[in-house]
């Protein structure tokens, strides 16, 4: 269940309460969306709200940002988790004075747990779940979707190609899946994957395996995005987030995957992650030239090093951003990062200048997937939802329609190594395409979100009609 936005934890427990009624009594009450940061007061929750809910019942909430989970004691009981476990490396188990959990975990020890919070359900209802969330994204004009690694870790990359391959062998499979598991020094998931999709006719020439995913850091939200200097306002002394996995190693396994042909997409928000990861994939490009299919990409690139952005287009490097992202924390990033870096914060307008080639999606279920809503904070580098601040965040990085409407379509494709056959109409290409009851290039823009999907085609086939 996605619960957005929520005023306060109190309120959020009450709606999860609420969700928890319709549930088969052997679920785990299981939700994603909730952002502290955006409560008041904003403040970390606890286990103790959700322990006083749901006493017998593990219940595990997601947060927005995808790197935390908030676990009732029932939960934590259940996954073995106490106040001695050691976490993974990259990964913490909040604790409070006296020791005791939270119920918070973060980053690579939430993302080691999560597999075994949804292990309840079936495949059935997997399969349904990908097929009613395959409607909705028809219904905004979707067509392809690049579905990247959600985990670090062998075996957990929570990528099912599996659901794909069914759906697709049940003509049921409405879009493009583009799939990217987890970069590992054993590369033959990525290959086994490719080998299947290469096949003539193979489900319906509807799904690719283009490369790799992987995180190089966490979010500036929660401190875990790596810098160059300390946060503005450091949770301890020196506090400057930390890398996933060692520079080192992340160098090791781009050059091997560049090797053999293979392209990357990484994690990286914090400046000192990007600037370190453009550097892996200028080595790449020197030592081993372009990847056979697919664009090396970095995802989010939130905050950066001047410089960087010429380094981001010497390498190659395609730069895939969500433009929803901008205003999720109103005053979070003045306040995590200080006025001068929030300077060159998601700057697309200066990729734009300086010839970076760009990509633009929604990072689902971080942010929902509402397309125009891309377009409209793409454009206005407002809210989409208060329409905030007036003028827009950075004004100086928005940008014209033109240009949003082709990073999301053209560029798109062209991180999912299809820019020779998607993301245009023109002959030869595909027939994907989508019918509009606006001229978003001439719509004003108070107008953008509020345009309509009419039809959706995929291969001259309609998936969807309004």
């Amino acid at each position: 269940m996605l619960m957005y936005m929520g005023k306060n934890e109190a309120e959020l427990v009450e709606r999860t309460k609420e969700f928890a009624a319709g549930l088969p009594d052997d679920a785990w009450v299981v939700t994603q969306g909730w952002r502290d940061y955006r409560w008041d007061p904003p403040v970390p929750p606890t286990k103790k709200s959700i322990d006083e809910a749901f006493p017998n019942r593990p219940c595990a909430m997601y947060s927005g940002d995808a790197h935390t989970l908030w676990f009732n004691s029932r939960a934590l009981e259940e996954l073995g988790i106490t106040r001695d476990s050691v976490p993974p490396k990259g990964g913490s188990y909040d604790k409070d004075e006296n020791g005791e959990l939270t119920g918070i975990v973060r980053e690579a020890a939430a993302m080691e747990l999560l597999p075994r919070v949804l292990g309840w359900l079936s495949d059935e209802r997997i399969q349904q779940a990908y097929a009613d969330q395959m409607a909705r994204m028809a219904e905004q004009g979707i067509t392809s979707i690049c579905d990247m690694s959600l985990m670090p870790h062998p075996g957990c990359d929570f990528i099912r190609d599996d659901v794909y391959e069914a759906l697709a062998n049940d003509g049921r499979l409405t879009l493009r899946a583009h799939m990217f598991p987890t970069l590992l020094e054993d590369q033959s998931r990525l290959e086994e994957m490719q080998a299947r999709y290469a096949e003539s006719g193979a489900f319906g020439g509807l799904l690719r395996a283009p490369g790799f995913k992987q995180f190089f850091d966490g979010v500036s939200s929660q401190h875990t995005a790596y810098l160059t200097e300390p946060y503005s306002n450091p949770h301890f002394p020196g506090d400057r987030g930390r890398l996933t996995i060692p520079a080192e190693h992340m160098r090791a396994l781009v050059l091997a995957a560049a090797e053999r042909g293979h392209a990357v997409r990484i994690h990286t928000i914090g400046d000192a992650a990007i600037h370190e990861a453009i550097s892996i994939f200028a080595e790449a490009k020197q030592r081993f030239g372009k990847p056979s299919q697919g664009r090396n990409t970095l995802e989010h690139l939130e905050n950066m090093l001047p410089g960087d952005i010429q380094a981001l287009h010497a390498a190659g490097v395609l730069a895939s951003s969500q433009p929803c992202h901008i205003t999720l924390d109103p005053g979070g990033p003045e306040r995590d990062l200080g006025p001068e870096r929030v300077k060159i914060m998601w700057p697309f307008a200066s990729f734009l200048a300086e010839g970076v080639d760009q990509a633009f999606g929604t990072d689902s279920p971080v942010t929902p997937v509402t397309s125009m809503n891309v377009l409209y904070t793409a454009v206005t580098r407002q809210d989409s939802f208060t329409h905030a601040p007036t003028g827009g965040w950075l004004p100086s990085e928005r940008i014209p329609m033109a240009d949003a409407l082709r990073i999301y379509t053209a560029g798109s494709a062209a991180a999912a190594g299809r820019e020779d056959e998607l993301g245009q109409i023109k002959p030869g290409y595909l027939a994907d395409y989508v019918v509009l009851d606006h001229d978003l290039t001439t719509c004003a823009e108070e107008e953008i979100q509020s345009a309509k999907v009419q039809a959706t085609y995929l291969g001259g086939a309609c998936v969807y009609e309004r």
